[in-house]
């Protein structure tokens, strides 16, 4: 690609001793595998001749994405290409020789696109406020834009079944909406369609994949800084729900896929003048 790869040290995960009965890799491999494509089946993700752009943030989950796609594309039933792209935000301090140096490792098709919307969310983000949702608009209207340039029909992201669930609850408490993180999604424009193939998987079996993978992980500076963020209150909250109550979370995401609209309150998901 067109950026130079330099010598300086990457930034990994430090791996965790094996504990006993902890999964293997190749199990983890298994399991993820299996749910990225049930998820992309379910939803009708992907299709034949699709151009899939990968969106890498450097975080696991935007790793693990890469990974299953790279995998069930050797095998899959239909024929799809993959591109992978970052967004360099000019974040102080980011390597940006690391997203590069990985890919070429892999023999992919990338591109890295250089914004500085890293300024711009710092300096119209308020003292003490979330930077997230301009970081988010700015990023997507790139991402968008991007891919329209280079013929993409499907943007892939890396949340999985922990951020769709977190969402719920950040929507109940904060917004008064019944509404979650769609596994795939059109734009409002109409023109892009937007797919969460990690939509089934667990945040914990992720970050157990990547510890074995040994991604070279890169930190955010503007969201992953943050420790006030309600997101981070959401979660905690499910995790101890987790901890009393194993299974909670997978049941919480069952039941997004399983709604009974007349025995909810909105009359525009269901005609109670007329039942």
């Amino acid at each position: 690609m067109n950026r130079q790869v330099t010598g300086r040290d990457t930034i990994s995960i430090t791996p965790m001793l094996s504990a006993e009965g902890a999964p293997s890799e190749q199990k983890l491999f298994r399991q993820l595998k299996h749910l990225t494509g049930e998820a992309i089946l379910r939803y009708n993700m992907i299709e034949d001749g699709d151009r899939v752009m990968v969106c890498l943030s450097g975080g696991k989950d935007s790793y693990t994405l890469l990974d299953m796609l790279l995998a069930l594309q050797k095998k899959a039933p239909v024929g799809f290409e993959l591109l992978a792209v970052n967004l360099d935000q000019k974040q102080p301090g980011f390597p940006e020789h690391i997203l590069p140096a990985y890919l070429d490792s892999l023999g992919i098709e990338y591109h890295v696109l250089e914004q500085d919307t890293y300024s711009i969310v710092k300096e119209k983000t308020p003292e003490g406020k979330t930077t997230c949702g301009l970081c988010s608009r700015l990023r997507r209207g790139i991402l968008y834009s991007f891919a329209e340039e280079t013929g993409a029909t499907k943007i892939a992201l890396g949340h999985h079944q922990d951020d769709i669930v977190e969402t719920f609850f950040l929507n109940m408490f904060f917004n008064g909406q019944l509404k979650a993180m769609p596994p795939k999604l059109r734009s409002d424009n109409g023109k892009h369609v937007v797919i969460r193939p990690l939509a089934l998987c667990r945040e914990q079996d992720i970050a157990a994949y990547a510890q074995y993978r040994q991604y070279p992980i890169i930190p955010c500076n503007l969201c992953g800084s943050q420790e006030n963020m309600q997101r981070k209150k959401v979660k905690q909250m499910l995790a101890e729900w987790e901890r009393d109550y194993p299974g909670r979370t997978e049941g919480i995401m069952r039941s997004l896929c399983n709604v009974v609209p007349s025995h909810l309150a909105d009359n525009s998901c269901y005609d109670f003048t007329g039942c």
